[in-house]
Parts: C-alpha cells; structure tokens; sequence
C-alpha cells in the first residue's frame, strides 16, 4: 500500500490552525491572545484550572504542544479533540492524580515543524543531510520545514518568558518536581528535547506517538538515529526525572515500531526502569487526536499519580 500521498494530506492537515476560541466542559480555560515573545510568533496560550482551582492550594503544572487540539472538538479541523479538561477534571476527582493546571501552547501553522524539530540533534546531521531535510515536503507544493529550525528559541520561549508568567499569575509549585511537558507527534520529539535541554525545568516528559521520522518517512532517513545519538548523549538522569511513549500502529504511526523499540533501547542503556520510564503500543490505533484522547489518563496517572 502506498501511504506517502495520505501521510502528506495528514501531516499538512495537523498543522492546520482555528481561530474560533474553545470552551470546556469542566474546569476554566482562560485564553491569552496572542502572546507576545522575543523568541518566537506570537501565539495564544490557554490555560486551563480545574474544578474548585484555590489560590491558597498550590498546584502541579502540565505544558502541552498544539493548545488548539487540547479542549473542543467544535473549533478543531478535524472535529476531534484531546478532551483533556474531562480526563483530567475526572482523574483529580478520583484521587488518581496530584492536582494540576493545564497551560496549552497553540501552534503556528507557519512555524510548527521548525519550533518542534529538536535543534541538536539536526545538528548532528552532515550538511548535506540537513540540507536534504531543509528540501523535504508534505506535498508537491509545500515544504515540511517552511522557516529555519527554531526548536532552542521554542524551548527558551518556554523556559524564560512563558514558565515565569504562568508561576508569578497562578498559584503553582514552580520545582522540577512538579512541572511536565506533554505533546504527540512532533510534540512529543520537543517534549522529549524539553526534558534533555532543561533537565532542572522539566520533572517529566510524555510523548505520544513521537514523530522518530521527523520529515514524512522514507528510506534510508538519516534523522531517526540522530534523534538517537542526541538521546543517547544528553537525556537526564533518570533519578528524578519520568519520560512516557507510547506508539500505534496505523496510519503515520505504522512507521513507529521499529522507531520506537531503538529508543526503548537507548532508555534501558541510560539506566531507565519501570519506575522512571514507560513505553506502550496500543495495536490498532492510529495518529489523532482521538487516539491520544483514549490513552492520555496513562501519561496523567505515570507522570502526576500520587504514590
């Protein structure tokens, strides 16, 4: 079967950006527009308390990629979303999880490979190999990587201008041990270069159906063992850090098992157990918003469970 035309059509359509604003059905969401930064485009970010949020009470942090997906089907491309003021409002209920807010980083349509392709290890490519990757397209007409890759800038945006207004606006715990950053695809290779670059920032990592290929899959791609080597140098101790992937196997997430299980193997090398890191593979399931949504309380629990 030849995936490449459909795999095209997805990954243009995952960039794709609304601009109606989202509601929930649990919790608040609160939508600053258009944020202002020094370090990437303007964007907007939502942040999302969950029932009975109280200043008095200081709360745990989850940073997730691609906000526009995060909260309403009805302003989402595809009409799917992540629902993740139900799972989490639910999971808190329950006692399941420490309490946490939610602060959703929209995407630029423009800029969203660039922002999310890790920086260092593309580095570790041989200049032709960069400028191959420079070359790829999601289609006939369209390059992947529309704008130079800006992951360092993303990160620090993140680390410097972002993570400051969230700690001195709500009543947070601003420690490693208490903030998380959380993405799928593309977003789970930034999650997981999150962790890496700012080890002292990010407690833990969670990354679904990470995007190893980092262009459209094609033989012979040099950028799965970059990711690899990159990992393999710079993921943090596994002591007080959680890292989480997960995998399909339809759609662009066929291409992951392979992918995945070499990382899995840089994970045991660097000395990660089951207490510190998991890997699961949901047969059948494919690359959206609705699969992430039907798994994303295994993350939550791993990443934010009380002990």
């Amino acid at each position: 079967m030849n995936y490449f035309p459909k795999i095209a059509i997805l990954l243009s359509l995952l960039c794709s950006s609304i601009s109606q604003s989202a509601t929930v059905s649990s919790g608040t969401l609160t939508t600053l527009t258009s944020f202002k930064s020094e370090l990437v485009t303007q964007r907007d970010i939502h942040i999302w308390l969950p029932n009975g949020y109280n200043e008095n009470h200081a709360y745990d942090v989850l940073y997730m990629h691609d906000g526009q997906m995060l909260f309403d089907a009805n302003t989402t491309w595809n009409k799917q979303e992540w629902g993740v003021d139900e799972i989490a409002s639910k999971l808190i209920a329950e006692k399941k999880v420490r309490p946490f807010i939610v602060v959703g980083i929209d995407n630029d349509v423009q800029t969203r490979h660039s922002d999310y392709f890790p920086q260092a290890a593309f580095n570790l490519l041989t200049k032709q190999q960069q400028q191959t990757t420079y070359l790829a397209k999601r289609d006939a007409d369209t390059l992947m990587l529309k704008k130079p890759i800006n992951s360092d800038n993303y990160l620090k945006f993140l680390v410097t201008e972002l993570k400051p207004y969230i700690d001195s606006t709500y009543s947070v715990n601003t420690s490693v041990e208490s903030t998380f950053i959380l993405g799928s695809s593309m977003g789970g290779l930034i999650s997981m270069y999150a962790i890496s670059e700012y080890p002292d920032v990010f407690g833990g990592a969670a990354c679904l159906s990470t995007h190893w290929p980092g262009v459209a899959p094609h033989d012979g791609n040099p950028i799965p063992d970059a990711f690899a080597k990159y990992m393999s140098d710079n993921l943090p101790a596994p002591d007080n850090h959680k890292i989480y992937f997960d995998y399909g196997d339809k759609t662009l997430d066929a291409f992951y098992p392979p992918l995945q299980q070499k990382i899995d193997k840089v994970m045991k090398v660097k000395g990660y157990d089951e207490s510190q890191w998991q890997t699961f593979f949901f047969k059948g399931h494919n690359h959206s918003e609705n699969a992430w949504r039907s798994r994303l309380d295994k993350p939550l629990l791993f990443l934010l469970g009380k002990n």
